[in-house]
């Protein structure tokens, strides 16, 4: 069974910047897409990121496109969300996520979840 762990959340001021790391336990994800989503209180799990097994193709959700970088080192099975100009409104608990298909932006595509890093964005 693949386990994915997230670490790198924490509490930072607005404008401030934190990197996300996820490792999956089997290199077998190494040749698998893998995403990052988030969800804030009272609001449904959102995509923010994906990746493909390359790192050739990366998507990204509209409302962090130019803040937020993903990327992996297949080497070490890790992949990583570099977070800047936070806001507020990206407080959330993030999710890594990982599927061996193609790259996609759904969670419903994704097999392997992990349990959450918390980013608290202050004003």
């Amino acid at each position: 069974q693949v386990q994915l762990v997230e670490s790198g959340g924490g509490l930072v001021q607005a404008g401030g910047s934190l990197r996300l790391s996820c490792t999956a336990s089997r290199r077998t994800l190494s040749s698998s897409a893998m995403g990052w989503f988030r969800q804030a209180p009272g609001k449904e799990r959102e995509f923010v990121a994906a990746i493909n097994w390359s790192g050739q193709i990366t998507y990204y959700a509209d409302s962090v496109k130019g803040r937020f970088t993903i990327s992996r080192d297949n080497a070490k099975n890790t992949v990583a969300l570099q977070m800047n100009t936070l806001k507020p409104e990206d407080t959330a608990v993030y999710h890594c996520a990982g599927r061996v298909s193609p790259i996609a932006t759904t969670t419903n595509d994704y097999t392997y979840w992990g349990q959450g890093t918390q980013v608290t964005v202050s004003s």
